[in-house]
């Protein structure tokens, strides 16, 4: 990924919420089938002392799982906020002129290796963390539970699955806030983009 310097990100605590926000990742694999690219919600694990691991699962009907090589390298793309950047927002524009349209995104890279985990209790594990999650975050009132579903109906929704897990070897941040601009662009726009309900990217975009 491009990334100069005055847009990367190398604080590990910065990536690592950034995909805990925001865990629907674009796994992008390569084989013999050529490039694949599959978006999946992940979940970020770490053991003490231990790497850090991306866990998720794709459908057995998904060739993806059969596709990659165990121990392969994969990327997987996390993407937060996004917008279009108008140049009629910095005040310096009507000065000069001189300023182009851009646009402003924060994401962060994955870079490791995958390993395929063809195993109930993988992915039951998996199924429930996820779940546990984001029912708690969505639905507070009536959270729904693995145990609310028949068993037999979990039982064949579950072999109908394949576990992955990812092997971090390095996060990259690439946080393009308008940080190359004049303060007063930046600020400039940062408030067209709230008035236009980009609420989150103008939050970033303020932050010093």
């Amino acid at each position: 990924m491009y990334n100069p310097s005055h847009f990367q990100i190398d604080d590990p605590a910065t990536l690592q919420a950034l995909i805990q926000a925001h865990p629907l990742g674009c796994l992008v694999t390569q084989s013999g089938a050529g490039l694949d690219a599959n978006h999946l919600p992940f979940e970020l694990l770490q053991d003490e002392g231990g790497p850090l691991r991306l866990i998720a699962h794709v459908a057995r009907s998904n060739p993806v799982w059969q596709q990659v090589r165990d121990g392969g390298q994969v990327l997987v793309s996390f993407r937060a906020e996004q917008a279009y950047v108008s140049p009629s927002w910095y005040p310096s524009k009507h000065e000069t002129h001189e300023q182009v349209p851009t646009w402003n995104y924060r994401v962060v890279h994955a870079h490791g290796r995958i390993g395929v985990r063809d195993d109930e209790k993988f992915v039951r594990a998996v199924v429930g963390r996820l779940t546990r999650r984001h029912e708690a975050l969505n639905n507070a009132q009536a959270p729904w539970k693995m145990s609310d579903a028949p068993p037999d109906y979990l039982q064949r929704m579950l072999g109908a699955i394949v576990g992955l897990e990812i092997d971090v070897e390095r996060l990259e941040g690439k946080f393009k806030l308008s940080q190359n601009k004049q303060e007063r662009d930046r600020l400039g726009a940062a408030q067209a983009l709230d008035e236009l309900g980009h609420a989150a990217i103008a939050r970033s975009m303020r932050q010093p």
